[in-house]
């Protein structure tokens, strides 16, 4: 009789006798809190890493105006360069926002007379910009026989100007697609693309266009 009444209770919440099971209410619960947690921590990541990439653009605006260089081309190299943090440090001594090489450094405080420069001082977010943009206009004169600079000058950014000479030549010299190709350095050519498509993405948005009253 006992046996009966077991199998019968059993039946009757759909498990097995001796196996006991969580209620399906209470699962459903459990699933819309852990939802609403990783909703909450995805919204508070994106909103953080909106706050970065907005910190620096009265900086970038300023040199952009000063250097002559469009600001959405500064913003797109930060980008790439180092996601907005004004602390990251490279493999070979670059460091900060535009992650600027000691050489790099160097010649730029020597062409803005800068004294007392060490290379610890571009860890400043308004002086690696100022230093990131003077090379990146500096770049862009080089090529600026060609019918787009910015290829050109973005892998003289990456590579250095030597290795951009040895690419350019033949119609890689004046035509940016050709030379884009000619790239026989992977990681430098995915450095260009991501940079040009990024750029392509901050042209449409920055600097925000001011709002009709």
């Amino acid at each position: 009789m006992r046996l009966r009444i077991r199998r019968e209770f059993a039946r009757s919440t759909h498990t097995r006798p001796g196996v006991t099971t969580t209620p399906v209410k209470l699962k459903w619960r459990w699933w819309i809190v852990i939802a609403v947690v990783l909703l909450t921590a995805l919204t508070d990541y994106s909103c953080r890493r909106a706050r970065r990439e907005r910190s620096q653009d009265k900086v970038i605006l300023a040199l952009a105006l000063q250097y002559g260089v469009d600001p959405a081309l500064i913003k797109a190299v930060i980008w790439r360069e180092s996601r907005f943090d004004p602390e990251a440090r490279g493999t070979s001594g670059e460091i900060g926002l535009m992650q600027v090489m000691q050489g790099t450094g160097e010649d730029w405080a020597k062409a803005e007379k800068i004294k007392f420069y060490f290379h610890r001082r571009l860890y400043d977010p308004e002086k690696n910009i100022r230093a990131g943009t003077w090379y990146l206009k500096k770049m862009l004169n080089r090529y600026r026989h060609t019918d787009n600079p910015i290829p050109y000058a973005l892998a003289a950014y990456n590579a250095g100007p030597g290795k951009v000479d040895k690419w350019a030549k033949g119609a890689a010299a004046t035509s940016s697609a050709a030379f884009i190709q000619q790239i026989d350095f992977p990681g430098t050519r995915g450095y260009v693309q991501s940079i040009m498509k990024r750029y392509e993405y901050y042209r449409r948005r920055f600097p925000p266009t001011a709002k009709k009253k």
